[in-house]
């Protein structure tokens, strides 16, 4: 049958958009991995009509954040103030700069995004640091919980306090990615009757949060795709 065909397995179709992960991430993960295979399905992303790889994506968001914070003065001016780290979902994120992030909790980006270029526009070359040493460690109290954490002090801030960049009740809310738009119109998707928590927030349909879910998909081989069967129509249920 043509369907034993070895070399479809070299071909990637996209089966679906799945919107929002957050704490849901490993659960999905390992219900991928368990219907296509591990080195069956994969992230890729729409950018610009063309379907790319993370590193690619990821370097959107960020510039999103870059042109946001460049023409905010004002809002730097209280974040390197006032903050001498800042986090997303736990005071842990302060630990991780990398943007690949493999393990089972919930993704963390808009911290990343927000040290790495605080750090730029202050001629900080983060990248050039040795990643090896030992970072120095400081008391800063966290401004949504008043606990205070033994933690390293980001490049470019200079306050005493741990700020959350997350939901309208923390501080640095201002920073949610919700609220900060795409920095290029060409990265505006919509998605017809498809609402979720960023579309009711800040820019909406806008932002860089709607960017970057919206242009996510999943991509599978045509080979396990195939396998599924009857199920082919439905490729992404229960995700």
């Amino acid at each position: 049958m043509w369907t034993d065909d070895e070399a479809l397995s070299d071909i990637w179709i996209c089966i679906g958009h799945p919107g929002f992960s957050g704490d849901d991430k490993q659960r999905r993960h390992d219900l991928l991995s368990d219907r296509f295979g591990p080195d069956g399905w994969r992230w890729r992303f729409v950018v610009r009509g063309r379907l790319v790889g993370f590193d690619e994506a990821i370097a959107e968001y960020e510039q999103a954040y870059r042109v946001y914070l460049a023409e905010h003065p004002e809002v730097v001016k209280w974040l390197t103030s006032t903050a001498g780290n800042v986090y997303d979902h736990s005071v842990d994120n302060i630990w991780e700069n990398d943007y690949a992030q493999p393990g089972p909790t919930a993704n963390h980006y808009q911290d990343i995004s927000v040290r790495r270029v605080i750090a730029e526009l202050q001629g900080i070359n983060v990248c050039g640091t040795d990643s090896s040493a030992t970072p120095s460690l400081v008391d800063l109290t966290d401004l949504t919980t008043g606990e205070v954490h033994r933690v390293h002090r980001a490049p470019g801030f200079y306050g005493n306090y741990l700020v959350q960049l997350r939901d309208a009740r923390s501080p640095g809310y201002p920073l949610n990615p919700a609220l900060i738009p795409v920095h290029d119109p060409a990265l505006i998707t919509t998605r017809p009757n498809a609402i979720e928590w960023f579309h009711r927030e800040g820019c909406g349909h806008l932002s860089v949060e709607a960017f970057w879910q919206t242009a996510k998909v999943i991509e599978a081989r045509y080979d396990r795709f195939l396998a599924l069967g009857d199920m082919r129509d439905e490729p992404l249920r229960n995700i």
